[in-house]
């Protein structure tokens, strides 16, 4: 340092010698021993293969570690409530700012969250409604569809003045809640038919919901509780006794001498089944709900959510549900046209909120917009509108690939919002494979040189003109472009799509190709989901493999996810004689210490819990006795330890051989994911791995008809060439596959092109072009015919 201090110039001050974040011996996850030093106040893009370490050094180390420093400036008390972060894997970090993180996590699935009630839009819309509707209803809750409407009155004992007096209170809160559907916006009802077969008693088995067997404790509430004769075919029961069967408050009763509260059939169905979400649920458990309920627009508030007084509080003739109805670009002028000078500072805060999702490329969304039902991309783009007009300066934003579900036209405004943030003096990280954002980063990080154990190390760091010539995975295929096919295929069939008119498709007619591989492109919110997910239902013959999330615990991993340690555990079990649960880390052959979890966990309260390698076992998961058992010399800890490329092998001849294996990791290696573990936690699969994951599992479904959502997301541009070998593999193999994508090396590729446009929300809808790539290149008529023509270099 003493040499460094004398080079400074004069006047120069030690606070300004912080400028870089350093980071050294980064361990977290598959990262080697990373140190390396980050320019503050500038656009960092880290690069690599998908797995190579990315996320591990930007989400995992560096911004974990800012937000626990944040999280321990505050009081034990305070941080009781806060989610407890352990310290990352590493020697050193250091100038670390405070870190905002912007993820592609999807936004909350719960049904009454919004567009408007997560971007905090919403909650200026109640108050601005509550001070000047007309007419006037209440305060901003009178507006919320969160909030009901309770009234009580009672007799309270107070302490005064040495005496106890008691008094008569009475309280009423005015809320907005439609008490029909309860603020969801839809009510559910449930066709009975699916629920018990009326011609038999319960004691002939009437009750056909699953997990309600004969002899259960779930069936012998009902067919024991003495309410009703369980002798009686249902169809012959009175209005009490069928009320009491279906209907019935909870109470408490002794059933078979055991006290237990009995509850009628749909309530508890109700709980049990239909306060979760769809996704979570089992997929025995998901076809019955499928099957037995359906969702209807509440007719009571119409889909609005609201009680009628809500609705009926005007604003220039507008009320609270129609402003939510209204697409946001609307919204914004029509907002800009009110003059209050009561509420002027509402007003401007409101615009600008407006005005931001505008510029983000958001105004085609309307504010009632079910927040769960935004793509990956559309969420992160949420969670940015509350940072582009804040004053805050020497902050470090992180992103996780902002231009995922972006079109190319879209990621030039992208580009300039982190340009923006860059300079008001932050220092923007981004995890990206997009060229067009690559390009403009003032520094670059490529990690590899390849995924898993053969990634995490840096391979470059510098200019983006260093990393065209820096001999990196990343730096050859920086200017790799995809041609135009020279042929397409000839379509062997047409599905017929007439008057879709979901959203904001304006009944559109369209016949898509079967046989071919047909890409659907248009600028983000022009309809391309709205046209294939509301017109093609996944089921019979349709694969539909979309961007949710894949739910999993640490526990889960991809033998477990795909089905691979079945046929695992039963030829290892065949082998020796011995039952299969024994190789289940989640049954009977898990370790006893740590209950097949490998590790144990202490929780330390507000501080970060510390899990500790299991003494037993050694991190193994399972008991010493099932570890005696092998399986071509393996025994079931070592091969939950290869790699999918070394299983492939290992299953595919010798002693080890086992057919079933053998298919499930030869689809696994295909969708590109032969460098991961089969027993890693499907918590430390990247965004690009875990759908890859998902394909290979819907690969073996017997459809004629695969729909892909985005398949490019999270794709190294080297992978990207490897998923389109795995899209012809699919059409000449007989299957039609139909891709929504923005990727102009996948529209190159394609056999038929559907553009939809030409702008979003009420801008789209329409069908813009349907032709070959060459005719869309050739004509250029449409935005996506411009960019592709400007990618072939055409």
């Amino acid at each position: 340092m003493a040499t460094r201090k004398n080079t400074q110039p004069p006047g120069w001050h030690a606070a300004d010698s912080h400028d870089l974040i350093r980071v050294h011996g980064a361990r977290v996850n598959n990262l080697k021993d990373v140190s390396i030093e980050i320019p503050k106040r500038r656009l960092t893009v880290f690069t690599g293969v998908s797995g190579s370490g990315k996320s591990s050094l930007v989400f995992d180390t560096i911004a974990a570690e800012s937000q626990r420093l944040i999280n321990e400036t505050y009081s034990a008390f305070v941080q009781g409530f806060m989610p407890t972060l352990a310290r990352p894997e590493v020697d050193v970090l250091d100038g670390l700012t405070t870190a905002i993180i912007v993820d592609q996590q999807r936004m909350g699935g719960d049904p009454r969250s919004t567009v408007g009630t997560a971007t905090d839009a919403n909650a200026m819309l109640r108050i601005l409604f509550s001070r000047i509707g007309k007419p006037y209803i209440g305060s901003p809750k009178a507006f919320s569809f969160n909030v009901a409407s309770i009234s009580g009155a009672g007799a309270v004992t107070v302490e005064r003045g040495g005496q106890t007096v008691k008094e008569r209170r009475s309280f009423s809160i005015t809320g907005g809640m439609c008490p029909r559907c309860e603020g969801r916006g839809s009510v559910t009802d449930l066709d009975l038919t699916q629920l018990y077969d009326d011609s038999k008693s319960l004691n002939d088995g009437a009750l056909t919901v699953p997990g309600y067997k004969p002899g259960g404790w779930s069936y012998r509430l009902y067919s024991e509780s003495g309410l009703y004769d369980a002798d009686k075919p249902i169809r012959k029961y009175t209005k009490r006794e069928l009320h009491d069967f279906l209907h019935r408050e909870p109470v408490r009763m002794k059933i078979a001498g055991i006290n237990m509260t009995y509850e009628g059939l749909i309530p508890r169905i109700q709980k049990s089944m239909l306060a979760k979400d769809r996704e979570s649920m089992q997929p025995h458990i998901r076809e019955f709900v499928d099957r037995a309920v359906t969702f209807t627009t509440c007719p009571d508030c119409d889909g609005t959510r609201l009680t009628e007084a809500a609705r009926s509080s005007k604003i220039k003739k507008v009320s609270i549900a129609d402003a939510c109805a209204m697409q946001i670009s609307d919204l914004a002028a029509w907002v800009d046209s009110l003059d209050e000078p009561s509420v002027a500072p509402l007003l401007t805060t409101l615009h600008h909120t407006l005005e931001s999702f505008v510029e983000i490329g958001l105004g085609y969304l309307s504010l009632d917009r079910p927040a769960g039902t935004l793509s990956g991309g559309e969420a992160q783009r949420v969670k940015m509108i509350r940072h582009l007009g804040s004053s805050l300066t020497d902050t470090t934003y992180v992103f996780d690939e902002p231009t995922t579900g972006l079109h190319p036209h879209d990621i030039q405004r992208m580009n300039g919002l982190l340009q923006r943030l860059r300079d008001k003096g932050n220092t923007v990280l981004v995890v990206e494979h997009k060229p067009e954002t690559i390009a403009i980063a003032d520094h670059v990080v490529d990690l590899g040189p390849g995924a898993g154990t053969a990634g995490g190390t840096v391979c470059f760091e510098g200019t983006v003109d260093g990393l065209r010539k820096g001999g990196t995975v990343t730096g050859r295929h920086f200017d790799d472009r995809a041609a135009l096919k020279k042929a397409v295929r000839e379509p062997t069939g047409r599905l017929e799509i007439r008057g879709a008119a979901t959203h904001n498709l304006r009944d559109v007619d369209v016949d898509i190709p079967l046989g071919v591989l047909t890409v659907i492109t248009g600028v983000a919110g022009s309809g391309k989901s709205s046209l294939i997910h509301g017109s093609i239902p996944a089921g019979e013959g349709v694969v539909s493999i979309d961007q949710g999330a894949i739910r999993g615990s640490r526990r889960s991993n991809p033998a477990t996810y795909t089905g691979l340690l079945d046929p695992i555990r039963k030829a290892v079990a065949k082998a020796h004689g011995v039952k299969p649960a024994l190789f289940s880390a989640n049954s009977e052959g898990a370790c006893p210490t740590c209950n097949g979890a490998g590790v144990v966990y202490t929780d330390l309260a507000m501080m970060a819990g510390v899990a500790t390698t299991c003494e037993d076992c050694e991190g193994k998961r399972f008991q010493a006795s099932v570890l005696d058992y092998h399986l071509g010399g393996r025994d079931i800890s070592e091969v939950l330890a290869m790699p999918v490329t070394e299983a492939l092998e290992f299953f595919g001849s010798g002693e080890a051989a086992t057919p079933a294996a053998h298919r499930i990791l030869d689809r696994l290696s295909d969708v590109g994911l032969g460098y991961v573990s089969l027993g890693q936690p499907l918590t430390t699969l990247s965004g690009g791995e875990r759908q890859r994951l998902k394909l290979a599992t819907h690969m073996s479904d017997k459809g004629g008809v695969y729909v892909l959502d985005e398949p490019t997301t999270g794709l190294h541009l080297a992978d990207v060439e490897q998923l389109l070998g795995l899209l012809d593999r699919l059409v000449d193999s007989g299957k039609s596959v139909i891709v929504i994508e923005h990727h102009q090396a996948v529209m190159a590729h394609a056999d038929w092109i559907v553009d939809l446009g030409p702008g979003a929300g009420h801008d789209g809808g329409r069908i813009v072009f349907e032709g070959t790539p060459a005719d869309l290149v050739a004509d250029r008529s449409t935005l996506t015919g411009e960019h592709l023509a400007a990618y072939v270099g055409a």
